[in-house]
This record gives structure tokens, C-alpha cells and sequence, in this order.
């Protein structure tokens, strides 16, 4: 993948001039810019644990995984990486509300239903897991949770399958715990890419795996125009200019900026303005579709997913 999007910034300025007068349908892309497992120890020799944090996310289950964490394995993730597994292959998640010097947690209540704390009790470590590293603190409940680098670990009620990881970066909180406790990090990925979603085919998205959405109330030609302005930009936030350089199955026909009334240069797929959308909280998420009758899912060449176009 190429990383020119690294310098994007520098030349955003003068990508927006030439942007403006390049005629949209041309094929010219101008640049844009611890304690061991097992171990008894009282619940105040971890520090005082948490009352309880909101749900992040806004999951609901009355369900969860199973109650036991067995054998823990390491699990490699196409796009994160190693992420440690419980016995089922269910992916273990950490909280950055929690704490790991000392260990401490503080997801009960609500939050504990959609992240169900791993018992500490029978975990064990298998290939790929440090056994010095497992340990566990003590809950509210007076229950053990299991603590990997320090961190209590969770499930998440949303993973069904062995390998599903859709917790990760959840309420921009919940991530998947690697081997040395850590956050399970997303490689480097180009600006704007494409992904296959089970129901609306291939999208567009962004570098942080978010869907890309088109406003039906926009311009193309003969010049990008936006009419989302104002409070609409809170829950739309704009695409900012994009190096096509740095994207990965989009079409390179009218892949333009355009300046804003505002002031701020905008990215476009073939001239239409794009967008995010402030309700998707994690990557994977089209909460946006179809919002107001208005609003759809981009495809590689810019026409919506679902709509009719002008």
C-alpha cells in the first residue's frame, strides 16, 4: 500500500485549487491533501473497584458466552493482528475504563450483560499465552474476572462465531486484548478502501473501517455542491481530502475536492460529496442507511446503495 496520504496535509491546500477546476467526468484525480490465576486474595488488594460504567456501545443481551474460559489460545486476525481466544475461540476484549496498575474494573451492572467478565477461575494458558501474564481481580459480586497484563478481560454477546471480533473499538473503549495485554490495533489502511457487507455488497469506507455515506440532497455537476451544513455536520461529519494514492478499489473517474462554504475541503467519488456518519460506533456499522430517506451507503463509483440517482 502506498503512503503518500502520510503528506496529504501539505498539499491539501492546493489539491482544493486544482480541485475547483477540474470539470467533474474527467479521469485527472488531483492529490489531496496481577496476581497468578487460582491465587485468594481479598477484593481490597486490588484497589477499590469501580460502581459501574455506562454501556458502552449500546448493546442489549440477556444471553451471554459461555460461563468458563478454558485453555486461553491466540487467534490471528486478518486485520488486527494476534488477539488472545477463550476455549470456544471467542475473542477477549479489554475496557479503557478499567485499570491494570492495580487491576480494576469498572463495567457492571448493564455493561457486564453486554460484556460479560471472563471467569478467572479454570483459565489457563495455552500456545501463544505468557502463563505469567494471566491473573485476576475481584469483583464487586466477590466473583473472579481474569486479568491478562493486568487488564480484566470480557466477551462480547455480539461475537457468536470463534474469530468474530465485533467489539473492536466499540464506544471508542472496547478493544481486543493481544497476547501482552495490550489493544489489539487495526495495520495501516489506505484513506478510502472497499469492503463487502452481507447486505449492501461492496461499500466504500474510510481508514478506520467506517462506512461512507452519500447525501441525496447534494450536487455533482456541473460542480460538487453540499447541502449539509450546520447542526446536519454533527451527525455527518465530512470526508476530508483523501490522496487517491492512498485508496484501494475506488474509481479514479471524478475523484475531486471541492471547498465548502464553510471553508473546508470536502472529498468526493465520482463529484458526490461523502460523508460519515456519527451513529455507526464501530467498524462494520451502516447505521446510516437509508436515514431520512436521504442518506445511503457509497459504492466504489460513487452511486448509492439502495437509491435511485438524480
Amino acid at each position: 500500500m502506498k503512503t503518500s496520504w502520510r503528506t496529504a496535509s501539505m498539499v491539501a491546500s492546493a489539491a482544493a485549487v486544482l480541485a475547483l477546476t477540474t470539470a467533474c467526468g474527467q479521469e485527472t484525480a488531483p492529490p489531496a491533501t496481577g496476581q497468578n490465576v487460582g491465587a485468594t486474595a481479598a477484593a481490597g488488594d486490588y484497589g477499590a473497584i469501580g460502581s459501574g460504567a455506562g454501556q458502552a456501545g449500546g448493546a442489549q443481551a440477556s444471553a451471554s458466552p459461555s460461563g468458563t474460559a478454558g485453555e486461553l489460545n491466540v487467534s490471528t486476525n486478518a486485520e488486527l493482528g494476534k488477539v488472545v481466544t477463550d476455549n470456544l475461540g471467542l475473542t477477549l476484549y479489554r475496557f479503557d475504563q478499567d485499570t491494570a496498575e492495580p487491576p480494576a474494573t469498572n463495567c457492571e451492572d448493564d455493561c457486564a450483560k453486554t460484556w460479560p467478565p471472563v471467569p478467572a477461575d479454570d483459565a489457563t494458558a495455552g500456545e501463544g499465552i505468557d502463563k505469567a501474564l494471566l491473573g485476576s481481580v475481584t469483583r464487586a459480586d466477590g466473583s473472579k474476572q481474569l486479568t491478562v497484563g493486568g487488564w480484566p478481560a470480557y466477551r462480547y454477546v455480539k461475537d457468536v462465531n470463534a474469530g468474530d471480533v465485533k467489539g473492536q473499538g466499540v464506544g471508542g473503549k472496547w478493544y481486543a486484548l493481544t497476547p501482552e495485554g495490550k489493544k489489539a490495533q487495526a495495520a495501516d489502511r489506505p484513506g478510502l478502501a472497499t469492503r463487502e457487507d452481507a447486505k449492501l455488497g461492496e461499500i466504500v469506507v474510510d481508514k478506520d473501517g467506517m462506512t461512507v455515506y452519500r447525501f441525496m440532497k447534494d450536487e455533482a455537476w456541473p460542480k460538487p455542491v453540499s447541502a449539509c451544513t450546520g447542526a446536519c455536520l454533527e451527525k455527518w461529519p465530512a470526508v476530508s481530502p483523501v490522496d487517491f494514492a492512498d485508496t484501494e478499489g475506488i474509481q479514479k473517474k471524478g475523484y475531486m475536492t471541492f471547498t465548502r462554504p464553510d471553508g473546508a475541503d470536502q472529498q468526493t467519488i465520482n463529484c458526490w460529496p461523502i460523508y460519515t456518519f456519527a451513529g455507526d460506533k464501530a467498524p462494520g456499522d451502516t447505521n446510516g442507511q437509508g436515514v431520512g430517506g436521504t442518506w445511503y451507503a457509497v459504492r466504489p463509483d460513487g452511486k448509492p446503495v439502495g437509491a435511485t440517482e438524480k
